[in-house]
């Protein structure tokens, strides 16, 4: 079965990747989601071979496409929010054909929050509108290395929101999901560090009492019921070597909390992984990167971390 690819933003690099990716023989099939007139003028552009088919396919110099037309022409590193429905366009079409088994699952481009906001479509991220798509209560962000882990308890929200966003439920979906889904990593009980939201974990209350009201209760209930936690561990400390020792997953409270150390460690050799959904998605760990399109100048290192992920996960059973 093949695995569904979404270009993302046409204007950005997620075309180049796909058709820097399809000059090597393959071994499994990627069903490229993308306007076929964007796949070979920017393969024009970067002066490499492309022939498109909507059959499967794993030769070099060609891909298996799901035509989706773009509203306006495409200018490589330019934004054009006309074409935002049809960002959004392609990632329907796949959720449908993946949630039907036409697909093994997505690995998303990267897209452009801003333009599709600017057209006015009310748009938070990848992880959100799957979740949507697919009726799913609750999804986690995991962003993966081969050496660190980190997850989300809260995702795109502006950081006066994230506070009000972390409360006992949530927290418990979010660590239940992890324990959960870490089978696909061949980790049947990991051990998960939480993190703190306030400095120093709140310094016992005089930084801030959420620890208190809510992640340390939460951690305590969860331990009861076989959950192997550790926490709440003020995030200054969190990563570092001893903090980490025989950790399979951080859990930090919100987006640039852990996200930061990450991609400082390990930028372009990551993926974003969204734990709780019917089916797998993975992703490259970087943005549309405009003023690379069409130069040929990009790496591949964070979709071949993407794609080895995935074809992990699916080895271990999908995630539905």
């Amino acid at each position: 079965m093949s695995i569904a690819y979404t270009s993302g933003e046409p204007s950005g690099i997620g075309p180049d990747i796909a058709i820097i990716y399809s000059q090597k023989e393959r071994i499994e099939n990627m069903q490229v989601y993308c306007d076929p007139d964007v796949l070979r003028q920017r393969a024009k552009i970067l002066n490499l071979p492309l022939s498109l088919t909507e059959e499967p396919t794993k030769s070099a110099g060609q891909l298996s496409i799901v035509p989706v037309k773009v509203s306006n022409k495409v200018i490589p590193g330019k934004l054009d929010p006309n074409n935002a429905e049809y960002v959004l366009s392609i990632l329907q079409k796949a959720t449908k054909d993946t949630l039907v088994n036409r697909c093994r699952g997505i690995l998303t481009g990267p897209i452009n929050k801003a333009v599709i906001n600017e057209a006015g479509i009310e748009f938070s991220g990848h992880t959100e509108y799957f979740a949507k798509l697919s009726k799913s209560p609750k999804t986690v962000m995991l962003l993966a290395t081969s050496k660190l882990k980190v997850a989300l308890a809260t995702t795109h929200l502006a950081l006066k929101d994230v506070p009000k966003n972390i409360t006992r439920e949530s927290l418990i979906e979010v660590i239940t999901i992890i324990n959960n889904d870490f089978k696909f990593f061949d980790t049947k009980k990991p051990k998960i560090l939480v993190c703190g939201l306030n400095p120093h974990a709140g310094e016992n209350g005089y930084l801030g009492d959420e620890e208190i009201t809510t992640i340390e209760p939460v951690i305590d209930y969860l331990s009861q019921n076989g959950f192997n936690l550790v926490g709440p561990v003020p995030a200054d400390t969190a990563f570092t070597v001893d903090s980490l020792k025989n950790i399979d997953v951080v859990l930090a409270m919100y987006h640039d909390q852990g996200l930061p150390v990450l991609k400082a460690s390990g930028f372009k050799n990551a993926a974003n992984i969204t734990l709780g959904l019917p089916f797998i998605r993975t992703s490259v760990d970087h943005g549309t990167a405009l003023d690379l399109a069409g130069t040929g100048k990009i790496d591949l290192g964070s979709f071949n971390c993407a794609l080895s992920f995935f074809k992990k996960i699916s080895k271990n059973g999908s995630q539905a």
